[in-house]
């Protein structure tokens, strides 16, 4: 299941951030062409790290289904829409992310010699496990796995989830502020 630029902007915009100037430069790019100003670029000088969406998109192949396909796209824009913003609560946000990552990549690091986002899906995978990331109640001041999950794992699932398509891998066709027209309504839980 390949998840489009429309799943890529539905997912950035489902939060309420802007995504217009994003939308515009993924229109007018060719497609397996960056320009300027495209979602691997937006938010840059806001605050987003370079090392930050390339890390997302690391844990993202680790827990996303396998037939999900084209997750840097989505990765990358939601990371820019999201933390390319301005604000104190983006800025809280963004600090308490950039030092998740950080203790994730220095866990990988003695764990495994290397950075989250060189290893393979697989090892991400049982490394976000080992440290229970998978079964924590996602707190901001809470320890490890659970900022892990509430900053990672959980901003990662949002994003998938609210986009159209992936939000068809787990049965919600229309996700909130998805307009699915009268058929949609209308069918019964078992169609």
């Amino acid at each position: 299941m390949e998840l489009t630029r429309r799943d890529t902007l539905v997912a950035a915009a489902g939060t309420g951030v802007s995504v217009g100037g994003v939308a515009l430069s993924i229109a007018h790019s060719e497609p397996g062409r960056e320009v300027s100003g495209s979602a691997s670029t937006a938010g840059a000088g806001k605050g987003v790290d370079e090392g930050l969406p390339a890390m997302f998109v690391a844990v993202a192949r680790a827990i996303y289904p396998d037939r999900v396909e084209g997750i840097g796209e989505l990765v990358r824009t939601y990371v820019a829409e999201q933390f390319g913003a301005d604000g104190e609560k983006v800025e809280f946000r963004r600090t308490a992310t950039r030092e998740t990552a950080r203790e994730l990549d220095e866990l990988a690091a003695t764990r495994h010699d290397a950075s989250v986002v060189d290893l393979d899906p697989e090892t991400v995978s049982t490394l976000l496990r080992e440290v229970g990331a998978d079964v924590a109640e996602p707190d901001p001041s809470g320890t490890f796995a659970q900022r892990l999950r509430l900053y990672v794992v959980n901003e990662l699932h949002y994003a998938l989830y609210t986009s159209p398509t992936g939000g068809k891998l787990v049965g919600i066709e229309n996700p909130i502020g998805h307009p699915g027209g009268a058929r949609s309504y209308k069918r019964g839980p078992s169609a």
